[in-house]
């Protein structure tokens, strides 16, 4: 984690996904908050009630507990801000006036936080904070899918960068498709890869209820076969299809070597792998565990798995590559976005064409032969506590704990509305005196 040359902290206060709509968002904001809170003073806003109930994919088990990851103690939380404002946006604003931060953090990956992060964006730039924002993905692939909500989207978050000093990517490819779509004028741009995602431990205890889903990922026979793990939510742009295309045309003698498991929850109507998994030849060989599984559940998933083979026919980042990279698994993946950037370095990681059966068999079969090996995960929070340093314009961003230069970030321009480009004391604060 990086920190100030003279050890000094900071206050940073970083908005996401709260608890209630778990997301893969939900998990980051609280991993990259606890990383911080190593060495600055951290605070937390959560978006609470992201979109009315019923418009929700998952709408079933909103509200339902599935994490086990939790903040720190000394991470200050308010929870959070409904969709509708009300009392929930007073009580929001409350918090940033008790305690201004120095930098606003805005985690941005759909646009149903749009009209709250402005308001935020705003009155933390009245009460002197640096405000960045971290660009998970420029536009959520269903939501992009309404002519009306992405023009709203890709509007809004172009009038949020200009409110903004700076913004983080999490690769090159972002950085490019970011500047494509926007004149980003001096808005510094910051590049940090995702976050390692450790947070499945091994052995989590089970919550009552989750006996059955466990005993599902765990069902591949041991030992005697390979079991394939695809992990995540079930949508268009996940390609679970191929894989499934592949693993139905295999052989009786190929299949006998292998399993496969599938766990997600279905999106978008994104019924045809349901079909496919029905219809295999290799049925009964195969686990679909169709939900958004608790923690516990993911723990047992990963466990149990060998390979992990995630086929996305595009994709900014992706959460489940980086539990597998975590765990230390090969994992067999698309070579599109910003995933080739993600697994950079990462020894277990075989890369394919996106919709290429063929290459995609030759992977499986690759990455079958490293079976039983780990590999260490090359990615660390520090990256990302560099990144958005450098992105408020804070010197503290070119340095890593170790007092080297931080990987993976270029700052481009100055920040947004003519501020100077470091050393911005903020409101309420002394004046610099960390993530």
């Amino acid at each position: 984690m990086t920190t100030e040359p003279d050890g000094s902290r900071r206050a940073v206060c970083l908005v996401g996904s709260g608890w209630r709509f778990t997301s893969g968002i939900s998990y980051y904001t609280c991993q990259l908050a606890n990383a911080l809170a190593d060495h600055h003073e951290v605070s937390v806003i959560q978006m609470r009630q992201l979109l009315p109930q019923c418009l929700y994919p998952g709408s079933r088990r909103v509200g339902q507990p599935r994490a086990h990851d939790a903040y720190r103690p000394d991470v200050e939380i308010c929870d959070g801000i409904n969709w509708w404002w009300g009392r929930s946006l007073l009580r929001a604003l409350s918090f940033l006036r008790a305690s201004p931060p120095e930098v606003l953090v805005l985690q941005w990956w759909t646009a149903t936080v749009l009209h709250s992060y402005l308001v935020l964006a705003a009155a933390s730039r009245v009460l002197g904070a640096r405000v960045v924002v971290e660009v998970h993905e420029l536009q959520d692939p269903g939501e992009a899918q309404s002519g009306l909500v992405r023009r709203y989207g890709r509007c809004g978050l172009g009038w949020l960068l200009r409110l903004s000093h700076g913004c983080v990517v999490h690769s090159e490819a972002d950085r490019k498709a970011l500047e494509a779509a926007y004149d980003l004028g001096e808005l510094r741009v910051a590049i940090a890869p995702h976050g390692p995602f450790d947070q499945y431990r091994p052995g989590l205890t089970g919550r009552s209820g989750s006996e059955r889903a466990i005993a599902a990922v765990q069902r591949a026979p041991r030992p005697g076969v390979v079991n394939l793990l695809f992990f995540g939510t079930i949508r268009p742009y996940k390609g679970l299809e191929e894989l499934l295309e592949v693993f139905n045309g295999l052989t009786g003698r190929e299949a006998a070597a292998l399993w496969l498991t599938v766990v997600g929850e279905t999106w978008e109507n994104c019924t045809e792998p349901a079909r496919l998994m029905a219809a295999s030849p290799h049925r009964d060989r195969i686990t679909f565990v169709n939900d958004y599984v608790p923690d516990e559940v993911v723990s047992a998933a990963f466990a149990h798995a060998d390979v992990v083979v995630l086929p996305y026919r595009r994709s900014s980042s992706s959460g489940p590559l980086h539990v597998a990279m975590s765990w230390g698994l090969p994992v067999v993946v698309t070579r599109v976005g910003g995933l080739p950037e993600a697994a950079a370095g990462y020894d277990g990681a075989i890369f394919v064409p996106p919709g290429d059966g063929s290459a995609l068999k030759a992977a499986i079969g690759q990455a079958v032969k490293l079976a039983g090996r780990r590999f260490p995960d090359p990615r660390t929070w520090a990256e990302s506590a560099s990144a958005l340093f450098a992105a408020a314009g804070h010197p503290a961003a070119g340095h890593s704990a170790a007092g080297h230069p931080a990987a993976g970030h270029s700052a481009a321009g100055h920040s947004a509305a003519g501020h100077p480009a470091a050393g911005h004391p903020a409101a309420g604060h002394p004046a610099p005196s960390r993530l």
